[in-house]
């Protein structure tokens, strides 16, 4: 495929740029990554959140950019059930609406995650624990069956600092119900929706981590797949997560090999929540879009290398709704942060261009 020019970049693509006229003709100004990464053979796209449903021209940007949305935090459990006797599917069905109009397809996240859950889910039995997971799958993924692209079941379940076997991460359901938790949301996730595609989400064993267990992950996660799969459970795909953190160290090699690793055992690797994290970089706005956007050309360059990877996305789409607004201030700076392709104005900065030179290549 020819290389778009910059000049092309700036007059936009006719037939890409094509849309409503007005403030939407903006959005439109440059290529869809959604189109570019089609034409590869690849789907595209982000996390989204409830700004969408009240921004028009955040909504136009998804509309124009993505073939592929994330419900953020939407459908997570203490979103849906923030006490026993609440379930709140309204920010989900919202979201997944608004999809559905803009014919984007959509990810479910996530259905079992150790982290951040409410009190009540803190206090479980086992025996509570069971069936509150067993219910709340059923009855999540049952309620959009048929309508969704893939589930994260099961979300970031290494984490080997806490000591546990395998490397499993520690919380509610695995205080509950030990390992097993894992096998028991998959299953219960394919019993709610035989055709939906099954992910393991995980964060981190695709870097060298200054602070951390990089190969504790890598062989944590590569077990974790393997012992699923000698148990006849199913599962279609593994999510790298790739937020880049600045104790981050992107070796090529490395994920090359774990994508690879995966791509043995049959699966498919999706690009879960890219970002590139730059409170810590130095330099004015400009000379930090120039180094996240070589962040994001690297980590572009190793994916489309891979023909495992099928789905690439980032956390949230545009600066002013990523997560790391709310841990600047861990940082001690007053600086907005600037992490993803398109800016607080929906413009599109130097990430951007390296995303698309990269699907153009």
């Amino acid at each position: 495929m020819a290389k778009l020019s910059r000049r092309d970049f700036a007059l936009g693509v006719a037939t890409l740029a094509a849309g409503p006229a007005g403030a939407a003709d903006t959005i439109r100004s440059v290529p869809s990554l959604g189109a570019l990464a089609a034409a590869r053979g690849l789907t595209f796209g982000a996390s989204i959140d409830a700004t969408v449903l009240t921004d028009g021209r955040l909504a136009e940007l998804y509309r124009h950019q993505t073939r592929i949305v994330t419900t953020d935090v939407a459908l997570k459990f203490g979103s849906i059930r923030p006490q026993p006797t609440v379930a709140d599917y309204s920010g989900g069905d919202a979201l997944v609406a608004f999809a559905a109009g803009a014919g984007l397809a959509v990810r479910g996240h996530t259905l079992a995650w150790n982290a951040y859950q409410p009190d009540w889910v803190e206090k479980l039995s086992p025996r509570e624990a069971a069936y509150w997971l067993d219910r709340h799958i059923a009855e999540t993924v049952g309620r959009y069956a048929g309508r969704f692209h893939s589930w994260d079941v099961v979300n970031e379940p290494l984490w080997p600092d806490d000591g546990n076997p395998g490397g499993l991460r520690g919380g509610p359901w695995f205080r509950a119900l030990g390992p097993d938790y894992i096998r028991r949301a998959f299953v219960a996730a394919h019993r709610a929706d035989p055709k939906v595609r099954l992910v393991l989400n995980e964060a981190s064993p695709e870097w060298k981590i200054a602070f951390g267990p990089t190969e504790a992950f890598k062989t944590g996660l590569l077990r974790l797949v393997d012992d699923l799969q000698h148990a006849g459970i199913r599962l279609d795909a593994v999510g790298l997560e790739c937020h880049w953190f600045p104790d981050f160290v992107f070796a090529r090699d490395g994920f090359s090999k774990l994508v690879r690793a995966l791509a043995s055992r049959k699966l498919e690797v999706y690009v879960t929540e890219l970002d590139v994290n730059d409170l810590k970089m130095q330099g004015d706005d400009a000379e930090r879009d120039r180094q996240v956007a070589a962040r994001y050309a690297e980590i572009m360059a190793a994916a489309l290398a891979e023909p495992a990877v099928t789905v690439i996305q980032t956390w949230q789409l545009s600066d002013g709704q990523s997560w790391l607004n709310g841990v600047a201030s861990e940082y001690n700076t007053r600086r907005k942060p600037r992490p993803l392709p398109f800016d607080r104005a929906y413009a599109p900065k130097p990430a951007y261009h390296a995303m698309a030179d990269a699907f153009l290549s």
